[in-house]
């Protein structure tokens, strides 16, 4: 981590507090589940896996259950793997697969 990284020392599981809220996006049919396009999200643990927060939104929206197993995910901006760590303040995208024609 960067020198000024205000992480630097923090435990690995640390319990979730308010501070510990991160952005998610839905897109398209998700949105449409879960009748909002972005919420803020407290995370369980931080770090949090990208997988470890799929599973905490399906808890939260019944809709999703199932259903986010074949979701892109973003993490900032870019795609991500479900092992990747989320952590407070980053934004999540969820990106539900499109058929074209």
């Amino acid at each position: 981590m960067p020198a000024g990284d205000s992480r630097v020392g923090q435990p690995v599981d640390e319990p979730a507090s308010a501070s510990n809220t991160v952005s998610v996006l839905y897109f398209a049919a998700l949105r449409d589940l879960t009748g909002v396009g972005e919420e803020s999200v407290e995370l369980a643990t931080v770090p949090c896996p990208v997988s470890g927060l799929l599973e905490q939104l399906e808890r939260k929206h019944a809709a999703l259950r199932g259903r986010l197993s074949a979701v892109r995910v973003a993490l900032n901006e870019e795609f991500t793997e479900l092992g990747s760590s989320v952590r407070p303040g980053d934004v999540v995208a969820l990106i539900p697969p499109v058929s074209g024609g």
